[in-house]
C-alpha cells in the first residue's frame, strides 16, 4: 500500500542559515533597536515640524490678509484674493523645500537603518540630518538669516542622504 501523506522536507544548510538570521533582521526595525528608536523620534519631530509649516502659512495669510481662494475672504474683512505676498511665499517655499528634502531623508534613513549600519554612526547621522532640517526651517521661514546659514543646513542633510543611499547600495547591490 502507498503512503499518500506529504513528507516535510529536511532543512538544507542554506535554509537553516536563512531562518537562523531572520530574527536578527526583523529586530532592526523594532523599538528595541536603539538606532530605529532614534529614527522614530527624529522623524516624528520632522513630521510635526512639517505639519507646523501649514499652520505658519495660515498665520502669515491671516496676518497679511493674503488669501488664495474667494471662499477664504470671509475669514477677514478688508481682504482680497491675491498672490505673491513675500511673507506667505517665503513660508510656502520653505514648506516645499521640506517636501523635496525631508521625505527623501526619511525614506533613505529608514533604508539605512534596515541595512544594519554601525549604531553610533547611524544615530549621529540621523540626529545631525534632522537637526539641520529643523535649523533650515528656522533660518528660512521663522527668522530669516543671511546666507550661508541656509545653504549649510541644506547641504548637511543632502550630504547625509547621499551617504545613506550609497551605503545602502553598497550593502545590497549583491542581492540584485
Amino acid at each position: 500500500m502507498e503512503n499518500n501523506t506529504l513528507a516535510t522536507p529536511t532543512p538544507t544548510p542554506t535554509s537553516v542559515s536563512a531562518h537562523a538570521t531572520m530574527p536578527l533582521r526583523l529586530t532592526l526595525l523594532d523599538r528595541s533597536n536603539p538606532v530605529f528608536a532614534c529614527y522614530l523620534v527624529w522623524m516624528s519631530l520632522l513630521v510635526l515640524k512639517m505639519l507646523c509649516m501649514s499652520l505658519l502659512t495660515a498665520r502669515q495669510r491671516m496676518r497679511t490678509k493674503t488669501f488664495a481662494n474667494p471662499e477664504d475672504l470671509r475669514l477677514s474683512k478688508d481682504s482680497e484674493v491675491r498672490f505673491g505676498d513675500d511673507h506667505v511665499e517665503r513660508v510656502r517655499r520653505a514648506h516645499r523645500n521640506d517636501l523635496e528634502n525631508v521625505l527623501p531623508f526619511m525614506l533613505m534613513s529608514l533604508a539605512y537603518v534596515a541595512a544594519g549600519p554601525h549604531p553610533m554612526v547611524a544615530r549621529m547621522l540621523i540626529r545631525i540630518g534632522a537637526s539641520a532640517r529643523l535649523l533650515h526651517t528656522f533660518v528660512y521661514a521663522v527668522v530669516p538669516v543671511p546666507q550661508p546659514a541656509r545653504v549649510l543646513a541644506f547641504s548637511t542633510t543632502f550630504t547625509i542622504t547621499c551617504f545613506e543611499a550609497i551605503y545602502v547600495l553598497v550593502c545590497c547591490i549583491k542581492f540584485i
